[in-house]
């Protein structure tokens, strides 16, 4: 284990080379900064809109999901109780995943799919999990890609007018159509609106599924760059996933074999679509530096693809079952199996405690939740946060001992089913 422990430390792989202290100081910073547009690697970006949105029974919204993987649509009806009723659900793989698209062709594939519901509300809430600008007009001007998504065209182009320009195109009367575009992270903060009642002084919105992103409520007069704002709030994209952050020597050499190398960092230490990868670079390493065994290293090496952040956890998770990859890997040899098992272990409580500075400078940035019978309500979503071995798990033990001993914040976290759906509906309806 001192062998493993050793190289972890070395290359700052162990979560003891996670500063918390030092990390959150430098993440509020970089927030001001963004707030103050100045600079730095946190956009900041305005929405808006307010948590504060009045929903009326009977209300419909033709909803639009593009998330990492998927484009889903949707109408939201909300009834006499102004709960949330999801009708015409359809769901398709997003333009761009898997080769390269014009925007033409990314605006067609969308309206291919909106079609059926465009005649059945006036009202469209636009869910876009891809950092963009928000216009006063609740449009979303895309700044770039991530996720691997292949659009370059689109980038810098309004998606909601876009689309209702293909879609007028194909002889749709879209005149009286009003929108509102949002960020996935923004949606799943608005999801609270709909989807819990509890007593609370705060809230933030965290993704961490394919990509990751936080959103929060900042007082207007802190938005600097909009100029003289100076009564209410609105929900600020932090668009945390572009924090720029390289802890050790791999963290630096494995973004340099991503799209976008100089973007999107904190993305790449702890979200979905890239943990399985740095696993992988991570692993290779370790068998250069002889961690692992000569027969290990021709198994490993023999995976096809490399690891994905799923199959990863599936070997902290299952770590005999030999139906698994990584298990096939170490069979005969329990040296290499408790190696490979520290190794990931380390990479995933890295993520988790990086995860947990994200979210405690969110929390410390709203300036609430000092009161544990009103807490700050962090609504999480994404697969990779709940369905990752230990990732959750250990998130929670670093806010606790970090954000509620060390700070006096309190918080309760919640997961609201369909979020990115019905805080999409709830923005829709506000404009």
């Amino acid at each position: 284990m001192s062998v493993v422990n050793d190289f972890l430390m070395r290359h700052n792989l162990a979560p003891e080379c996670v500063d918390m202290d030092k990390l959150t100081e430098g993440f509020l910073a970089e927030m001001k900064m963004g707030l103050d547009g100045k600079g730095g690697s946190l956009e900041m970006i305005p929405t808006f809109v307010s948590e504060d949105c009045d929903i009326q029974p009977g209300q419909s919204v033709i909803v639009l999901d593009a998330g990492g993987t998927n484009f889903r649509t949707c109408l939201v009806t909300f009834d006499e109780e102004l709960k949330p009723v999801i009708s015409d659900f359809r769901k398709v793989g997003m333009p761009g995943v898997k080769q390269e698209v014009s925007a033409k062709e990314f605006f067609g594939i969308l309206a291919d799919n909106v079609e059926r519901l465009i005649d059945k509300s006036d009202r469209i809430g636009f869910c876009f999990s891809y950092a963009a600008n928000i216009t006063p007009e609740h449009d979303g001007v895309p700044i770039i890609f991530s996720k691997e998504i292949k659009a370059p065209e689109v980038v810098g182009m309004p998606v909601a007018q876009s689309l209702l320009n293909e879609l007028k195109e194909r002889g749709y009367d879209v005149s009286n159509k009003k929108f509102s575009v949002v960020n996935d992270t923004v949606a799943t903060l608005l999801a609270t609106k709909a989807g819990c009642s509890d007593p609370a002084s705060g809230y933030v919105g965290f993704i961490l599924g394919t990509g990751t992103n936080t959103a929060y409520t900042e007082n207007n007069a802190l938005i600097t760059k909009l100029g003289n704002l100076k009564n209410g709030k609105q929900i600020i994209n932090v668009e945390s996933g572009n924090y720029d952050l390289a802890l050790g020597d791999f963290d630096k050499e494995y973004f340099a074999t991503t799209k976008n190398a100089n973007a999107y960092h904190f993305e790449k230490m702890i979200s979905g679509a890239y943990l399985g990868g740095f696993a992988t670079f991570v692993i290779k390493k370790a068998i250069e530096e002889g961690i692992f065994s000569k027969q290990f290293a021709e198994r490993f090496n023999a995976i096809e693809g490399g690891l994905t952040t799923t199959t990863m956890s599936f070997y902290l998770e299952k770590c005999h079952n030999m139906d698994y990859d990584l298990v096939k890997c170490v069979e005969g040899n329990e040296e290499d199996a408790l190696n490979l098992w520290l190794v990931i272990r380390a990479v995933i409580e890295r993520a988790a405690k990086l995860t947990a500075v994200n979210l405690s400078s969110a929390v410390i940035k709203t300036d609430a939740g000092k009161n544990p019978r009103y807490p700050v309500i962090i609504n999480a979503d994404g697969t990779t946060f709940y369905k990752t071995e230990f990732l959750k798990k250990y998130t929670e033990i670093y806010l606790h001992e970090f954000l509620e001993k060390k700070h006096g914040r309190f918080i309760k976290m919640v997961r609201i089913d369909d979020s990115p759906v019905l805080g999409a509906s709830i923005a829709g309806l506000s404009v």
